[in-house]
């Protein structure tokens, strides 16, 4: 058959091209007659009544000029992109199709590829997930996240941002659909919505976890946090694990930087810890002040947090060290070496205040052992709540709460956990003049901890 069938080309038998006054072969010519009835045969009728046989092979094409497009709108049609993709176009504007969705769960950390655009992973634990760079996964690359198991940390590459943030974190039980524009990523807000409303429709206050404890390492300059929440209203912020802060510093944000609101950290002073909220992706951190309120915290450092609520209180000594201590479920602090407040003090019948060693500006339930000397026997003594006024020691006045000394010049002791006023003093008073000894144990300095 003279069509080449690569290039589709017909070129006539040889013989076929008479002359004036030639003796006409037949064999060339029923050759030719025999081709062309072929040819014809298996050329595509307009009319459409007969069905290829065969692939139909067009041309590549482009965008503007498709491959297969139409008498009408020679623009609109198939062609063959770059790479053998097939191509989609309209009016020469390339029309663009989604990949298929592909869902997998993740155990673990995980990075995302341009070959998980339009992919669901539901990750089963808490996880970082890592984000190729936005210039790699190109515009319109789009992926969902769902913590099922675990907070999922989204970190962008390098410097690069999602909603304008360093990080989103997706809590445990949330979804996040993101979307790259090339240069950054994006979220349909919908976590952001959701989450603000739980916060907005939230009410209470509380400490969960978050207890402080001294820093094995350096006890004298570093606390540690556990891992937990704190609520105040709307306001809340949770930590899945464990960071470190340290009072020799001003604040910086994250795990074993400065926490100090502003100035430098002070001798026999005292600083109350609160918990913060990053704006941007809720993220937890912890800064001390001398405040007693929120209200009172600098908050220069602190732009982009929300300072949510007070969660403890630490203490430190003359020379500035952080006094050491054990906390207790409930709030409750202990000194590791108690605080000697009262030496051979004078007491007498005469109501005095007694500063001890406690938080300043807050009333506390100080945890309080004393003992009690006086020549005169059958004397009691007495260390009471300021509140309470002005109190009279002994059985015919308002009792006693350190024994009754029998013979002259022994001792009697006693313990209690008496409030304090905010100015750290209690009151004490005796039957008769003597001399007492106090030792404070620790306090009690509710932040709100049910456990």
């Amino acid at each position: 058959m003279p069509r080449n069938p690569s290039t589709g080309i017909y070129s006539k038998p040889a013989g076929t091209t008479p002359s004036v006054g030639q003796i006409i072969d037949p064999a060339p010519w029923n050759q030719l007659t025999s081709d062309l009835g072929n040819e014809i045969t298996n050329s595509l009728p307009r009319d459409g009544s007969a069905p290829m046989v065969a692939p139909l092979k067009a041309a590549a094409g482009t965008s503007t000029g498709p491959g297969l497009g139409f008498a009408s709108n020679p623009q609109t049609g198939i062609y063959l992109k770059g790479g053998g993709l097939l191509g989609f176009t309209q009016n020469g504007v390339d029309v663009a199709f989604d990949n298929d969705l592909v869902y997998a769960a993740k155990s673990g950390d995980y990075t995302a590829l341009a070959s998980d655009d339009n992919a669901v992973h539901r990750f089963t634990a808490a996880a970082t997930l890592t984000l190729t760079a936005a210039a790699t996964l190109g515009a319109n690359w789009h992926y969902v996240v769902v913590a099922d198991g675990g907070d999922v940390t989204i970190d962008p590459n390098a410097s690069e941002t999602i909603d304008g943030a360093a990080m989103l974190v997706v809590p445990n039980g949330y979804s996040a659909f993101l979307v790259c524009n090339g240069s950054a990523f994006f979220t349909n807000k919908v976590l952001t919505r959701l989450v603000a409303k739980a916060d907005s429709s939230a009410v209470g206050s509380f400490v969960d976890g978050l207890m402080l404890s001294n820093n094995t390492g350096s006890p004298n300059t570093h606390i540690d946090f556990a891992a937990g929440s704190a609520r105040s209203g709307s306001s809340f912020v949770s930590s899945a694990s464990s960071i470190t802060k340290r009072i020799n510093g001003t604040w910086a944000a994250g795990t074993g930087n400065g926490a100090i609101d502003a100035g430098s950290v002070g001798a026999s002073a005292t600083y109350f810890a609160y918990a913060l909220r990053k704006d941007a992706d809720g993220t937890f951190d912890v800064v001390f002040s001398t405040s007693t309120t929120i209200g009172g915290v600098t908050t220069t450092l602190l732009s982009g947090y929300t300072i949510v609520k007070q969660i403890g209180v630490v203490l430190t000594d003359a020379s500035s060290n952080i006094r050491q201590f054990i906390m207790y479920p409930r709030d409750e602090y202990t000194f590791v070496s108690p605080a000697k407040d009262a030496v051979n003090a004078a007491i007498s019948t005469t109501s005095t205040l007694l500063a001890l060693t406690v938080p300043n500006g807050v009333k506390v339930k100080a945890k309080l052992r004393f003992q009690f000397t006086s020549s005169a026997t059958t004397n009691a003594a007495l260390i009471h709540d300021p509140a309470q006024g002005t109190l009279a020691a002994g059985i015919g006045n308002d009792g006693g709460n350190f024994g009754a000394i029998q013979v002259a010049s022994n001792y009697a002791i006693g313990s209690g956990d008496i409030w304090t006023n905010t100015s750290k003093q209690v009151r004490h008073v005796a039957g008769a003049s003597g001399n007492v000894w106090v030792w404070t144990d620790g306090f009690h300095f509710p932040c709100g901890r049910t456990a």
